[in-house]
């Protein structure tokens, strides 16, 4: 099978998961799964950071050792990521012996390449950032943008990586490879900030920072995160400068590397320098997504608007994480900000997933029973509607090939529109009151088999409504192979006592039931 690598960014454990964290990790699983569907061998990353002054100052007011502080977050993160079935194949932390072994042996190989020096350096420093800003970067009233918080200036004698030497390279390999950075229009973006690119800090002293990984052969200083943290993307499939393993061989570059756009500028030009230095290809796409906001306000500490999944998965009762899994992919077209709140949550995935998919399949299997006993009769010649699965089927493909997953969250539910608005022009209970049970029995089958297609498709938002969908059609069938119409057979298909909602609207008398059983 062909390889298929993708990535998140590592999350920083000085605090709890939040919907924001959830959102990349949802979209990367989804991406996964259907690639999984189409039958690439995936591998799936995430992990966590765990090195730098955020930390270490959360253990010194906690009273507490770093590693304490990575991990009991750590193990936060874990729970989240079970709690909304996130499937990845392995999660790394820069604190695993394996890595910060690797990040060493990396940190020398550039030095022995003559990519790093050691530079006295005045720079004004946000923690927030865990980065060197240059003053026109900074607002009009000299605050970091992204953290509002006025930077500090700090004079150090730290080492520095050549990134200007690799400054003209990155350049060209943006333009001529567009599907490098996504979506496209952050190119520009990226571009400009190449044009003032100068040398990078890549090490902090001890005096100031004093949890992170040694440099190799000086005491006095800890690798900073632009090598540290970026490296976990490879040293997670086992490389090494020496004699990389045959995981990393097989896996890198990446297909995907999936990001908040915040940190775009560090994996567009740092990363890809650092790889350049190493003699690696780089990944084939960096994917920035927009942000979260609650309420349309963004999430903040200190406004107390910051909301962990399992808090939304808690205050509506769900059984499962699929309405939240669906409701983050839908919110944001790609590469742009969505919003939460709990009445566009609870519209949209009673809408789309309860009123439309659901209800479809639950009338339509009940009119089987009633007029067929539940039994499948013939299989009907292939129509419009056939030609509209085949459609969307290729359509889904497309916008996933362009990650524009709420966009292919959209074709599925278009279909199932236009499935809905079939059952109510060919009105099935009139025609079998009419006596017309042939034609009868061609509308349910081809309905029946649009919710096949349906199931198939929203697996990867929604892996256990899908599988119950597929389960009430005696389907086992999960992968775009089985995408051909006409797979259910002719024979008993349901029975009155085995036909459920697949998903009940959160305000239904049944989902109140349900809580308070």
């Amino acid at each position: 099978m062909e390889k298929y690598y993708l990535t998140t960014a590592i999350d920083y454990v000085n605090g709890r998961p939040h919907i924001g964290h959830a959102f990349e990790k949802i979209m990367a699983d989804v991406i996964a799964r259907h690639y999984k569907q189409r039958g690439k061998d995936v591998y799936f990353l995430t992990g966590t950071d765990e090195h730098g002054i955020k930390i270490q100052k959360t253990a010194e007011k906690s009273g507490k050792q770093p590693i304490e502080i990575c991990d009991m977050n750590a193990q936060e993160f874990k729970n989240a990521w079970a709690l909304l079935e996130i499937d990845y194949d392995k999660l790394i932390r820069t604190t695993d012996i394996e890595h910060t072994q690797i990040v060493q042996k990396i940190f020398k190989k550039l030095m022995d390449n003559g990519d790093i020096y050691k530079h006295s350096y005045t720079g004004l420093y946000c923690s927030g950032c865990e980065s060197f800003l240059n003053p026109r970067d900074l607002t009009e009233d000299g605050l970091c943008p992204d953290h509002m918080v006025k930077p500090e200036e700090i004079q150090e004698e730290n080492y520095f990586f050549k990134l200007s030497k690799y400054k003209d390279r990155i350049i060209e390999h943006i333009k001529t490879h567009p599907e490098f950075i996504q979506p496209a229009f952050r190119a520009n973006e990226v571009l400009n900030q190449l044009e003032n690119i100068e040398d990078i800090s890549v090490s902090r002293s001890k005096d100031s920072v004093s949890w992170g990984i040694d440099v190799p052969g000086d005491d006095f200083q800890i690798i900073y995160v632009w090598i540290d943290a970026l490296s976990n993307y490879i040293t997670a499939l086992g490389y090494d400068t020496e004699s990389p393993s045959d995981m990393f061989k097989k896996n890198w570059p990446a297909n995907v590397q999936i990001i908040g756009k915040d940190i775009m500028k560090f994996h567009a030009i740092y990363w890809s320098a650092i790889l350049m230095a190493l003699g690696l290809e780089l990944p084939r796409t960096i994917l920035a997504h927009g942000w979260i906001t609650i309420d349309q306000t963004k999430m903040s500490k200190s406004i107390g608007n910051v909301i962990a999944p399992k808090d939304v998965i808690e205050e509506f009762d769900l059984q499962h994480p699929d309405a939240f899994r669906y409701f983050m992919m839908v919110t944001a077209p790609s590469g742009k900000d969505g919003n939460y709140s709990d009445v566009d949550f609870k519209e949209r995935v009673n809408a789309d997933l309860a009123n439309n998919i659901g209800n479809l399949l639950n009338r339509t299997l009940n009119m089987l029973v009633k007029y067929f006993d539940g039994e499948i009769v013939t299989i009907p010649p292939s129509g419009e509607i056939a030609k509209e699965a085949a459609n969307t089927v290729e359509a889904v493909k497309d916008k996933f090939d362009k990650f524009e997953l709420a966009e292919a969250a959209q074709d599925i539910v278009n279909f199932a529109n236009v499935v809905n608005k079939y059952v109510n022009d060919t009105a099935p209970w009139s025609l079998a009151k009419e006596g017309k049970m042939n034609e009868c029995s061609e509308v349910l089958y081809n309905v029946l088999e649009s919710m096949r297609f349906i199931g198939i498709l929203l697996a990867p938002y929604c892996p256990n409504i899908s599988k119950e969908i597929l389960e009430q059609l005696s389907s086992k069938m999960t992968g775009y192979d089985s995408l051909v119409w006409g797979q259910i057979p002719v024979g008993k298909l349901t029975e009155k006592d085995k036909i459920k909602p697949v998903f009940l609207r959160l305000d239904s008398e049944f989902a109140t039931d349900k809580k308070k059983s």
